[in-house]
């Protein structure tokens, strides 16, 4: 990877473009691989509950590579004494930003009274940001919805972000959807309830001191600098990264940074190869770093190619970094 841009990232310059948390997906082999991909794109951990870290001891749950950075924590929780010992657990360990969840709406969350059902809680919120911040140095950040269920989001998202913001929250994360907690499932959660943007940009004007980043829906660069353009200070991209990544991270960084320091696909996959080593002697299974691996190539020649190649021979006893090289040679020759 480059180091051609000398100035050090922080999280908040470089939360102009970000990989969403995504529970299961978003797992350190996975944002390592990103970080190959984009050298400037702000990762994000899956959700890890503060009663994971701080009653199980679940320390394992903070594991990440020094080369991730940029890399913020993600936090799910509701009782501000036990969420700002977690952030200090992670800012300990170096995570550049703590974030706190109230957006997600599965029922794993709600019965856990965190995630989106917050939204209806934003007293609590500003205590838990509070702290939070007390805790640690690092940014504390926040990722919510615009509203659940039957609240009026043009009502309650004004409310919500001007109580955080007392409590010292200086960036927010808006995933421009309701979520309805009773009625839909965490997948439909993120497809049926229709995006509202405006509302989203709105908030910027409106709190125009906070950094306001957009999530939901967006899918290329192009949708993302738009936002970016018509005043945004960022852009959350979620699924479109994971399954697209060579889409969407290896030209973020000139697209939207300006600066051309990622690698390319092919690139990116030579790279891993010395990280899948060391992760296999150490126990780890091909199939779980390379199933984050199967949309480098998605829609280019070959591509199907790669994929089946990995998913048919990952899982298989002894597979290792030389299938890895098998599959890559299924793209080479078709583009050839």
């Amino acid at each position: 990877m480059s180091d051609a841009n000398p100035t050090p990232k922080t999280a908040h310059a470089a939360a102009r473009l970000s990989v969403a948390p995504m529970m299961d997906w978003t797992t350190r082999e996975c944002r390592y691989f990103h970080r190959l991909l984009s050298n400037e794109t702000l990762l994000y951990t899956e959700m890890v509950t503060a009663p994971a870290l701080v009653r199980g001891h679940a320390f394992h749950l903070l594991d990440f590579s020094p080369m991730e950075h940029p890399v913020a924590l993600q936090l799910g929780g509701s009782d501000p004494i036990e969420l700002a010992e977690a952030a200090k657990l992670g800012a300990e360990r170096g995570y550049d930003e703590i974030n706190l969840n109230c957006g997600c709406p599965s029922d794993r969350v709600q019965s856990g009274a965190f995630g989106a059902v917050l939204m209806q809680s934003p007293e609590l919120v500003a205590e838990c940001v509070a702290a939070m911040r007390a805790a640690v140095d690092v940014d504390v950040t926040v990722k919510c919805r615009i509203g659940v269920d039957d609240q009026e989001p043009h009502e309650v998202l004004p409310d919500f972000l001007e109580k955080i913001r007392a409590a010292g929250c200086e960036r927010v994360t808006i995933h421009a959807r309701k979520a309805w907690l009773q009625g839909l499932s965490p997948k439909e959660n993120r497809d049926i309830p229709p995006l509202d943007y405006d509302l989203v940009h709105q908030m910027k004007r409106d709190f125009s001191d906070m950094h306001i980043s957009l999530n939901g829906g967006v899918a290329t660069l192009d949708e993302a600098q738009a936002h970016l353009e018509a005043g945004l200070d960022g852009v959350m991209i979620g699924r479109a990264a994971y399954h697209q990544p060579g889409d969407v991270l290896v030209g973020a960084d000139q697209a939207i940074f300006d600066h051309d320091t990622g690698l390319s696909a092919e690139d990116a996959v030579l790279a891993m190869l010395p990280f899948i080593d060391d992760e296999m002697r150490k126990g780890a299974r091909l199939h779980q770093i390379t199933r984050h691996m199967l949309g480098a190539f998605a829609g280019r020649p070959g591509a199907r190619q790669w994929r089946r190649t990995l998913s048919e021979g990952a899982h298989k006893s002894g597979a290792g970094p030389d299938l890895v090289l098998e599959a890559l040679d299924q793209v080479r020759n078709r583009a050839a």
